[in-house]
């Protein structure tokens, strides 16, 4: 059976312990209103093509492209510029066990290469887009200077099919991290890669380094694409037409009414862009997770690229110390990893180091990173990557010396055994938060159901030109309140935040005697639970927080921090 983690068994009651008066103004210290997008074209020589709409209120709100992201850069260290060419292109894509999907992807690659910088090289990447849809280009965890986020209509324009756009920031920290499109249902496509940023001041002693990318699968599969299953979800509605012409860049939406709330989503009886059957999970539960474990019916679950039947290899020598970086790159599927015959040392999680901890296994929401450390043993070991109440899992092999291969559907014993979470650990010393009072607080619910699929932050499906104030140098609180009966993975672009414990009054004075536990960016937040984060607000501009969970961001789960000037 699995250990309770030590530290989670106090989050459940969050909610109910916070007060009705404490959800009554979960909005309370934001400022929702949409007064322009407040966004610029990139001016960093010459690094973009194009400008975002600006708005009427650029004057109130640092600007992506403005005098104080430009200082923010100027203070970053400098190192050597790495040039890189990066085409998204239509794909045929091998998935083995003679599965060949058409789909779109990087370079025709899946995952897309993996990107190795080090700490304070200049990125200097050009984005081809040959695909026939405009995109995006967005660095998952890394802080880069705003105008680079890649999020279109707020800190850059949509990038035309046919046309270029050039990314260029330095890399301000080391870590596991990863890219892929911010526009639309595009990432559930084979538009990821991981992105391995070097410590030169590396503490950590190993021989070889594992890159593990995890990835739910739909597209191409019987004439599925990820817009039909959004046009399934949300009965035809189709997403928040950011980015240009609709949720992938393509075609028109329309509107219907909401569904009620509880239960699955309704499939219509025509979903505009569904071609092949329905891919709405039903019955579907995590005991882990408290929580349907997601709407979509994935036909396959894929490691680096690999369906299970044809699992991808790494080779190594007994007794090998062995990091592993394992990304959780998947549409709408949290993983319960672990290595068959191993227990797994934890160093890092969301790119930053942590006091070692050993687990059995580890559960990965969307968007979510973790570093091991592994002594390999003798012999062929699966690991394991279970789609947490879907049924279903992915595979990849550790291969060391002689031995049978297991079985595409092998359950290794480590996945019941002690399960560590974001909560258990505590960071290194090198990147603990300071023990220091919020300057201010935002509080925010987690609205919607998934009949009606009206995710969102407190019933405001994202636009534009929302804002929840900050400025520059305060310790900013984040509360996360999920009234909803679903899990969500919430995600911070351009900062990391030290995970606090539950929200609410009753918990704002415990500190156990330092500011947060482990730094992170994405976060799981179980129904009916809460969550407080805590992050230092030192990189200005518009920033997006959202649901990682693809389907629920595009339909309205994301909102606008933008710094005041």
């Amino acid at each position: 059976m699995r250990t309770p983690p030590t530290r989670r068994a106090v989050l459940g009651a969050a909610v109910a312990t916070a007060g009705t008066a404490v959800l009554a103004s979960c909005s309370g210290g934001s400022d929702t209103g949409r007064g322009g997008t407040n966004s610029g074209g990139p001016n960093a020589g010459g690094a973009g093509r194009g400008t975002a709409p600006r708005g009427k209120s650029r004057g109130e709100y640092v600007s992506p492209d403005g005098e104080e992201v430009a200082a923010a850069e100027t203070r970053r260290a400098s190192g050597p510029v790495r040039k890189i060419d990066l085409t998204a292109t239509p794909s045929r894509l091998d998935l083995g066990g003679g599965l060949v999907v058409g789909s779109w992807a990087y370079d025709a690659r899946l995952p897309g290469k993996e990107l190795r910088v080090a700490v304070g090289d200049t990125v200097a990447l050009t984005l081809a887009n040959h695909l026939p849809a405009t995109t995006s280009l967005h660095w998952h965890g890394l802080n880069v200077r705003n105008n680079m986020d890649g999020v279109p209509d707020l800190t850059q324009p949509p990038i035309k099919a046919g046309a270029e756009y050039a990314y260029r920031f330095k890399v301000p920290h080391p870590g596991t991290y990863w890219f892929h499109p911010h526009t639309g249902v595009q990432q559930d496509r084979g538009l990821y890669a991981p992105l391995i940023v070097d410590d030169p001041k590396e503490p950590l002693k190993y021989d070889k380094e594992w890159v593990v990318v995890l990835d739910d699968w739909v597209d191409g599969v019987d004439g599925s694409t990820p817009d039909g299953v959004l046009d399934e979800l949300s009965g035809g509605r189709g997403g928040m037409d950011h980015g240009g012409m609709g949720h992938d860049g393509m075609g028109d939406k329309s509107d219907s009414g909401n569904a009620g709330h509880g239960g699955s989503p309704k499939s219509p009886k025509s979903a505009k862009r569904r071609l092949g059957p329905s891919r709405i999970m039903k019955n579907s539960f995590s005991e882990l997770l408290d929580s349907h474990g997601g709407n979509v019916d994935y036909p396959y679950y894929l490691i680096n690229g690999r369906i299970p039947k044809a699992p991808t290899s790494f080779a190594a020598k007994p007794g090998d110390r062995i990091r592993i970086r394992i990304i959780n790159a998947g549409g709408d599927t949290a993983f319960r990893v672990a290595l068959g015959g191993h227990r797994m040392t934890i160093t890092h999680t969301d790119g930053y180091p942590v006091r070692h901890t050993t687990t059995d296994a580890l559960l990965l929401g969307m968007g979510e990173r973790y570093d091991v450390v592994v002594t390999a043993g003798d012999g062929v070991f699966p690991l394991t990557a279970l789609a947490e109440g879907k049924r279903a899992s992915a595979l990849a092999l550790l291969r060391t010396g002689k031995g049978t291969a297991p079985t595409a559907s092998v359950r290794p014993k480590e996945l019941e055994g002690k399960l560590v979470e974001a909560f258990d650990l505590s960071p290194d010393d090198s990147v603990a938060l300071s023990v220091r009072k919020a300057d201010r607080t935002m509080r925010f619910k987690l609205t919607g159901s998934m009949s009606a699929y009206d995710w969102a932050f407190d019933r405001k499906p994202y636009e534009p030109g929302q804002r929840h104030p900050v400025k520059a140098g305060e310790r900013v609180r984040m509360e996360f309140y999920n009234v909803t009966s679903m899990w969500h993975p919430i995600h911070l672009h351009g900062h990391s935040f030290g995970l606090v414990g539950p929200a609410g009054p009753k918990h704002r004075a415990s500190r156990r005697g330092q500011a947060a536990w482990a730094r992170k960016d994405t976060v799981i937040v179980r129904p009916h639970s809460s969550v407080a984060v805590e992050f230092d607000a030192d990189n200005p501009g518009l920033w997006m927080l959202h649901c990682h969970n693809i389907y629920h961001s595009d339909v309205g789960m994301m909102t606008v921090l933008g710094y005041r000037r």
